[in-house]
């Protein structure tokens, strides 16, 4: 049976952070208005208990800059996560932090207390753009940060955003290229969300920011997928978890909040995909019935929500039908277009 992994979240919302990020609420975003101590333990039991034969699993300290905590606190944490690790019970521990919260003494507690994975939140390599949303941390700190993380041997994770005040889709391509040269394993990749409560929801109400629209985030957001996929990064996610506070107007002011982004983003690498696999070959595409194998379990994404992209393809290519069909041997976003 193929192993099924699982994170176990502990959220930490704010612990350890300056506050400071236009952008951030992370309370709105994690659905978790304050950190209880007793309650972490708590979800982590639960959470171990509810494991299935299978499951591969990671204890996930996800909210805040980990880091950056109290030190006693985060030790404790980690105590109590690395006994589920030596019982065997999980496999490794992950936690997020800020690229300026990662130093040699943190390197070594972390490795000590089986972390295997940092994600860094580096959301930007434009200390232009870093400045303007107050992020408080320069381009040479997170590439710093990277480089101690990698020669430590724990596993890197590159968390990035798209649509920042004065980010262009350019500096957004220049992060993404910069979290794989500097040997990310992962990455994710958030759009912009405007939360009530943030100084980038004053900011737009004054007309000083212009969020994304979805169509803008998705299509933006394409094209970083496609960097982390030709470069061999993984990528674990496109947008904030859906939640109720994600969709509900008393939380967020505008932005890219669609609960199913990243399906709308990997929709549109298929149909960039699709189109230029069909303009290499005109021969097959135009005016007849055209086939289009995908990934197993990528039927959905190639089709696009309510077939949106199977009126596209139409359209762009001149084919008559549009046939989507799964290939086990297909990996990624890589497809293969037929007559038949």
């Amino acid at each position: 049976m193929k192993s099924r992994h699982k994170n176990i979240p502990v959220f930490i919302p704010h612990l350890g952070c300056p506050n400071d990020c236009v952008f951030c609420n992370q309370r709105a975003i994690s659905g978790r208005r304050f950190f209880d101590e007793k309650d972490a333990y708590e979800t982590m039991r639960e959470s171990v208990g509810r494991l299935s034969p299978g499951d591969e699993a990671e204890i996930a300290f996800f909210g805040g800059s980990f880091t950056g905590i109290d030190r006693d606190l985060m030790i404790r944490l980690l105590t109590a996560a690395r006994e589920y690790v030596e019982s065997g019970r999980v496999v490794s521990v992950r936690c997020s932090t800020r690229p300026d919260y990662i130093d040699p003494d943190i390197i070594k507690i972390l490795k000590e207390y089986r972390v295997g994975t940092v994600e860094l939140g580096i959301q930007s390599t434009s200390d232009r753009v870093l400045s303007l949303s107050r992020r408080g941390h320069s381009r040479k700190d997170s590439q710093t940060a990277c480089r101690m993380i990698k020669e430590s041997g724990l596993r890197l994770g590159g968390q990035m955003m798209a649509g920042l005040p004065g980010s262009t889709p350019a500096d957004e391509i220049k992060t993404a290229n910069d979290i794989c040269d500097w040997g990310a394993d992962e990455a994710r990749i958030y759009p912009t969300v405007v939360f009530r409560g943030t100084e980038l929801c004053s900011m737009t109400e004054r007309g000083e920011y212009l969020p994304l629209t979805n169509e803008e985030a998705a299509k933006r957001c394409a094209d970083l997928i496609e960097i982390f996929d030709a470069r061999g990064v993984k990528l674990l996610r496109v947008g904030l978890c859906s939640s109720e506070n994600l969709a509900s107007d008393e939380e967020v002011a505008g932005g890219p909040s669609h609960p199913a982004i990243g399906e709308k983003a990997m929709s549109e690498v298929f149909f960039r995909r699709i189109c230029r696999a069909a303009e290499e070959n005109p021969e097959i595409a135009k005016g007849s019935s055209l086939t289009v194998f995908v990934p197993s379990g990528c039927t959905s994404k190639a089709v696009g929500q309510h077939g949106w992209n199977l009126e596209r393809i139409q359209k762009k290519t001149g084919a008559r039908r549009i046939k989507i069909l799964e290939k086990s041997d297909l990996i990624g976003y890589n497809i293969i277009i037929s007559s038949q």
